[in-house]
């Protein structure tokens, strides 16, 4: 194996880790403070990188797509919040049915608005081409989205660790009664991280709608891997959303350059594995 190889796999796992942890970043938030199994999250990412490609095409203009995006994303998640999910507190059967019927439906919708042919999302010209990193040349845009992917977690670690929102948010993490108790308005805070976790999903379904593109079962291929980073990173848990998205994007990237006939045992087995012997996540607490 080549070193040139290992870099470009390792530049390519990490790539796909930035757009991984963006996505189940909030959707492990949801899941660890509201105790609710958004299964929906991943049509949220596939309906905001539509909505996004739909604005750049018209304007001509990638970040006005992505402000369409995540104001798109935003206000799809307040309604399913306040719309839906207020009706199946405490319901967890419920809540994935609900939730799973939404994503069929939004999944629906997307293919007779936008159709089943695959699609990227274009990328501005400046982003275009490879930058020469020595052993290999590498592709700038997936060096960007590296760059994005840690900004995201820096911003999120310092928003969660050292604001007073962020320790109301951990508190509501570990025990969503005493933060009640004490007085605090745990509902705005259920909206807040919501509201938060959209922005990320729209974030994530315009930059992964010009990496991986847009086509019908986008929604559950993104699913999929939030539920392994998830699980295998923690519940509730931004150290394990990192961990999770980062182990799911060297094992997806080796295992589709390596052995792609095996790629989703790679990237399925050590879940498996985890969910045997700690099934509270690598990062997670009991």
């Amino acid at each position: 194996m080549s070193p040139s190889f290992l870099v470009l796999q390792l530049l390519n796992g990490l790539s796909l880790a930035a757009l991984y942890f963006m996505v189940a970043s909030g959707f492990s938030l949801i899941f660890g403070l509201m105790r609710v199994a958004n299964l929906s999250h991943g049509a949220l990412y596939l309906i905001s990188g539509y909505i996004g490609l739909t604005v750049v095409r018209s304007t001509g203009s990638f970040l006005l797509g992505l402000g369409a995006a995540v104001i798109a994303a935003v206000l799809l998640n307040i309604l399913i919040k306040e719309g839906f999910l207020r009706f199946v507190r405490s319901r967890e059967l419920s809540q994935v049915l609900l939730t799973i019927g939404l994503a069929f439906i939004t999944g629906d919708l997307c293919l007779a608005i936008w159709g089943g042919v695959p699609t990227l999302i274009p990328i501005p010209s400046p982003l275009q081409g490879a930058m020469n990193l020595g052993l290999i040349a590498y592709p700038r845009y997936r060096l960007l989205l590296i760059l994005i992917g840690a900004s995201v977690a820096v911003a999120l670690w310092l928003l969660l660790e050292r604001t007073r929102w962020g320790a109301v948010i951990r508190a509501g993490v570990d025990d969503p009664e005493m933060v009640s108790a004490l007085g605090i308005d745990i509902e705005r805070v259920f909206l807040g991280v919501f509201v938060l976790a959209a922005i990320l999903a729209g974030v994530a379904g315009v930059l992964g709608g010009a990496l991986l593109g847009l086509y019908p079962g986008g929604d559950s291929d993104i699913l999929l891997i939030s539920l392994v980073v998830v699980i295998v990173g923690g519940l509730g848990s931004l150290q394990g959303a990192l961990v999770g998205s980062l182990l799911a994007g060297f094992l997806e990237a080796i295992g589709k350059s390596m052995l792609p006939e095996l790629a989703y045992f790679i990237l399925f087995a050590p879940m498996v594995i985890i969910l045997a012997f700690r099934p509270q996540g690598l990062v997670g607490r009991r």
